[in-house]
């Protein structure tokens, strides 16, 4: 039995991830840490678990075998490290920094510290990602000229971030508004795809200035690859819908994904014609979370590394200083 302890239940995903220790078999949450008491409370009586005065107690507990941070943003950077340090495994909801420079720390900390790692890309394991990875890695498009990726959803039209999740919302808490927090699932499919791009540029805005002007609703970028390839990368919270979510444009092939189906047209895949979903797909693995719990238990399955969690922070940083400035960025890896 694998003993988990909570670091923060602030996240809009903290329900759902307590939901799956709850229903899981061989892991166990015995303790909870949140700095607002009543939420720790109201937790820790759902999950039957005790409360820890101080997050150190947590990791100072040697029955705990992984820590999960689900906190504010802006705590990662004192948490991450410390329960690290103290060899505790560690699944750290995404971004996993505030910032470029608090995530590079961070990675450092993991990897010296030898612990598993993993964050909430999920999209990783989506059938029709899954199979677009291995196209690309075929040459099933010929050279890729053209990509786009989005992540949308109606946070700020359905006021999702109104009252329990309000600090989302809230750029000095959580680092960056929509675009950082739905962007960077899309960020982190493009470079698992294509790898780092070498420079980034970006419009990001507030739209109906539900939380403040300070909390941008919607952004589109543009990233050029050391291949000649330039992505699209869409993310916000403004959006009615988003069906189109991803599109590749190659010299000898097309591809799309609407409402979770694949669409592709080549000369190198037989019956390649773009009329119907494309079959077979692989199966779609479990959610990230789930794969964390997994390698827990000693499974050999796919994780998001520190270092890959980092880079999508050192993007994401100048992609906003890029729409600041009205230019082209350089990452800063």
């Amino acid at each position: 039995m694998k003993k988990i302890a909570l670091a923060g239940v602030a996240h809009i995903h903290a329900p759902n991830f307590v939901k799956r220790l709850q229903e899981r078999s061989g892991v166990e949450v015995v303790s909870l840490w949140d700095h607002d008491r009543a939420r720790a409370e109201r937790y820790a009586k759902e999950i039957g678990c005790r409360i820890c005065g101080e997050a150190e107690e947590l990791w100072n507990d040697p029955e705990v075998d992984a820590v999960v941070v689900c906190s504010e943003t802006d705590r990662h950077a004192a948490l991450v490290p410390a329960a690290a340090k103290a060899g505790k495994h560690l699944f750290v909801e995404k971004p996993l920094g505030f910032s470029a420079a608090d995530a590079r720390e961070m990675a450092k900390a993991i990897r010296e510290a030898g612990v598993l790692f993993q964050t909430g890309y999920f999209m990783r394991g989506f059938p029709a990602h899954r199979a677009l990875k291995q196209m690309i890695a075929d040459g099933v498009f010929g050279t890729v000229t053209r990509i786009r990726h989005s992540n949308c959803h109606q946070g700020s039209l359905g006021g999702w971030f109104d009252t329990d999740y309000r600090w989302m919302a809230d750029p000095k808490i959580a680092g960056c508004g929509a675009f950082g927090d739905l962007g960077t699932h899309s960020l982190d499919i493009l470079m698992w795809l294509f790898g780092r791009p070498e420079l980034v540029t970006a419009d990001i805005r507030t739209v109906t200035g539900r939380y403040g002007a300070e909390c941008d609703e919607t952004g589109t970028a543009l990233l050029k690859f050391s291949d000649g390839a330039v992505a699209m990368l869409a993310g916000g919270w403004v959006d009615q819908a988003n069906p189109v979510t991803c599109e590749v444009s190659g010299t000898d092939g097309f591809a799309y994904i609407l409402n979770g189906e694949l669409f592709v047209i080549s000369p190198k895949l037989e019956g390649a014609d773009g009329k119907a979903p494309w079959q077979p797909l692989p199966e779609a693995l479990p959610h990230a979370f789930e794969l964390f719990l997994d390698a827990l238990e000693g499974k050999d399955v796919p994780l998001v590394s520190a270092c890959e969690a980092a880079d999508r922070n050192i993007v994401m940083e100048a992609l906003y200083k890029a729409a600041k400035g009205h230019c082209w960025e350089r990452p800063a890896y």
